[in-house]
């Protein structure tokens, strides 16, 4: 009978074998190699977030899984890197059983919060409030033939796109793509466009929170060929006019900051940005574009299909636990109230942007 010990460490203490085991878990699974389930980004999250922690769970001395997390107040959990991560969970060996409560006693933790919940997290799944849509770009088959299927299912939304390409060439000057940018300067220039956004439309500014700042420019130095950053931008007259900073993997990329030059706004250049980055993307091997859950028309013109992810928390008895459901209830039944009201949600979002205008005269 084999011997099961959990053991909390924090990121910086996972050495290469235990990065090498985690992958070796994760290509097993058949789950799509989402970087942020890798351990480079948990790594990167406890570089700017202290309390970031690892339970690694080994069997007769063995590692068979690890599971990342950011400790709070009165022991309550939370997934690591949350409210930017697009995938979260626990990695762990095919076979490997534990009861999701039994799992928080072993790491001190009263809850765990999860928003971004990857599907086939059985550990978890009970504990889920609520399934979220996350649309995906499938390009294992090729651009082209994507790009074929894009304009056969919405032709007039391709051909408006390329349409506003060539006008932006003719009206600003020729219109340039790079894929893997590596001038700090576009991505500050990235950060700046993306915080007015976020103030414009009444919506926190995530780049005010430094541990944000901090985590982006750490993955956008880094070298990791499993998890790291990519920095793409588009550029009109030499002048840049649309950004986008991601993380990837091998073989996916996430979408996760895109932000525009509002002055050309008329034009669309975060969709031609997108269309351009898919291209380069499926040419450097990337077969899954992850566009991220929340909607967006953009997304729905773009997807092939969606995954789905899972928002919601695993408690414990006590005052923690009592604790992150007063906290954590409330917020959680007013955004499904939302989401389930598209009516109420388009005017809330009106409400929200024109408070970021009064915000920022």
């Amino acid at each position: 009978m084999s011997t099961r010990r959990i053991e909390v460490v924090g990121p910086g203490r996972l050495d290469t074998g235990d990065h090498k085991i985690w992958r070796e878990i994760r290509a097993a699974s058949g789950a799509p190699a989402n970087p942020f389930l890798d351990p480079a980004f948990t790594v990167a999250v406890g570089q700017v977030r202290p309390r970031a922690e690892v339970a690694v769970l080994r069997e007769d001395g063995f590692p068979v899984g690890y599971f990342p997390y950011e400790r709070g107040f009165a022991g309550q959990g939370r997934a690591v890197g949350l409210g930017v991560s697009d995938s979260q969970g626990a990695v762990l060996r095919e076979g490997v059983r534990i009861d999701a409560r039994a799992l928080l006693r072993a790491c001190a933790l009263s809850s765990w919060e999860f928003d971004s919940l990857e599907a086939g997290q059985d550990v978890f799944l009970p504990h889920t409030a609520e399934a979220l849509a996350s649309p995906v770009v499938d390009l294992a088959d090729g651009f082209e033939r994507y790009v074929r299927a894009l304009g056969a299912g919405s032709p007039g939304f391709l051909k408006q796109t390329l349409a506003k390409e060539r006008r932006l060439a003719r009206q600003a000057g020729e219109v340039r793509f790079m894929y893997d940018e590596t001038d700090p300067g576009a991505l500050r220039t990235l950060m700046r466009w993306k915080s007015a956004q976020y103030r414009r439309t009444g919506r926190r500014d995530r780049f005010a929170q430094p541990w944000i700042a901090r985590l982006v420019e750490g993955l956008a130095r880094g070298g990791d060929p499993e998890c790291r950053g990519v920095l793409s931008v588009l550029r009109a007259g030499g002048r840049p006019v649309a950004a986008h900073f991601g993380l990837r993997s091998p073989t996916v990329l996430s979408w996760w900051f895109p932000a525009y030059d509002r002055a050309y706004g008329k034009y669309s250049p975060g969709l031609l940005l997108l269309l351009r980055m898919l291209e380069a993307a499926a040419e450097d091997g990337i077969g899954l574009v992850d566009l991220g859950s929340g909607p967006a028309r953009y997304k729905e013109s773009f997807k092939t299909r969606d995954l789905r992810v899972y928002e919601g928390s695993v408690v414990r008895p006590g005052f923690g636990g009592a604790v992150h459901r007063l906290g954590r209830a409330p917020v959680r039944a007013a955004r499904r109230f939302v989401r389930e009201r598209p009516g109420p949600a388009r005017a809330g979002a009106r409400v929200l942007a024109q408070l970021g205008r009064l915000r920022d005269r």
